[in-house]
């Protein structure tokens, strides 16, 4: 039901559930997190892409279990420990699967279909979203009664700001694609049937920069949330380490005479 393929040093993780509109259950939920782990943790991949079968991305948790598999054995193998960062895929997964790791690399999410309650906490839990024209999320399980429980509630107000997060949270209504394109949910916008493809050119376009100096950006943003400020600039003065791997070497092709106007077509 999840399907793990590989683009040269791309990862591409498809749920393939069609039958249920790319719904999760917990086998899939587990087959997610486990893709996620070991995308991180191989050397050869630089840059992951989280897609559903054409047509759909995910309808959120499989409510036919919710409705009869939701017992204390379920609340204790996902209840959330305090001491938790996100590092580490040792206490525990998220219902939805991977969606409480903090993963060292990037992830993009092709959004193929609707992306709607745990599916568009999965879509805010990638880096970046490429959205197609004829779809939409939305907090849908707002008229279900299931909370948003794999960081919707966290990533959602980050991304699009307090005041929108409280409309479409509270409301559980419908998003189109140019609304998300609008406030930022989505950051690219593809004809239909392209998504995989634009983000497929998006995810090459990444792993051609240096990784050490872009993983310790992107790292220093996630983390600069729980940080005042002083803190903040002093865990990002971390990533001043990868000027030796990263940035002599790049200083050294800009000298010689690349990417000058601009073109980082040969880099």
């Amino acid at each position: 039901m999840i399907r793990v393929t590989t683009d040269n040093d791309i990862t591409i993780v498809t749920i393939n559930r069609p039958e249920a509109r790319n719904a999760v259950n917990s086998e899939m939920a587990d087959q997610l997190f486990q893709a996620f782990v070991a995308f991180d943790r191989d050397e050869n991949q630089k840059v992951a892409i989280l897609a559903g079968v054409p047509g759909a991305f995910c309808a959120g948790f499989d409510l036919k279990q919710a409705a009869t598999g939701m017992d204390e054995t379920w609340f204790e193998e996902h209840r959330l420990d305090t001491s938790f960062d996100g590092k580490n895929d040792q206490p525990r997964k998220g219902p939805m699967g991977p969606t409480r790791l903090q993963l060292t690399k990037p992830v993009i999410a092709a959004v193929t279909g609707p992306a709607v309650a745990g599916g568009m906490e999965l879509a805010l839990w990638c880096d970046m979203r490429v959205m197609e024209r004829s779809v939409y999320m939305g907090v849908y399980c707002r008229r279900w009664g299931v909370p948003l429980i794999d960081g919707g509630t966290v990533r959602l107000p980050r991304i699009v700001g307090h005041g929108r997060a409280m409309d479409l949270i509270l409301t559980g209504r419908k998003v189109e694609a140019e609304e998300c394109m609008a406030i930022g949910l989505a950051n690219r916008l593809s004809d239909d049937s392209k998504a995989i493809d634009d983000a497929l050119a998006l995810a090459r376009e990444l792993a051609r920069f240096p990784q050490a100096t872009m993983r310790a950006d992107r790292t220093s943003a996630l983390e600069q949330w729980s940080l005042g400020n002083a803190a903040a600039l002093t865990n990002e003065w971390r990533s001043a380490s990868t000027i030796r791997s990263d940035g002599a070497a790049g200083a050294a092709r800009f000298a010689s005479g690349k990417g000058r106007s601009g073109d980082f077509g040969d880099i």
